[in-house]
């Protein structure tokens, strides 16, 4: 009998694989003490980023089924 890999449910919430292969992830720094930050950079966090080229294979161990 073949054992199943599990998925990392943590990483499966913050992580998401794309068509092209690629992971998106949200930006940090948008929690609390907000005030410090400008308009403009709240807003940059706002939106989704890749997760970095070498950073890819640890998503890929703990989602072994998103790929």
């Amino acid at each position: 009998m073949a054992y199943k890999m599990k998925t990392n449910k943590s990483a499966a919430k913050r992580f998401r694989v794309t068509a092209n292969g690629k992971v998106k992830r949200k930006r940090n720094h948008l929690k609390h003490i907000l005030t410090t930050h400008p308009k403009k950079v709240k807003r940059r966090y706002r939106k989704k980023t890749y997760v970095r080229e070498t950073e890819v294979g640890h998503v890929k161990i703990l989602m072994p089924y998103a790929f």
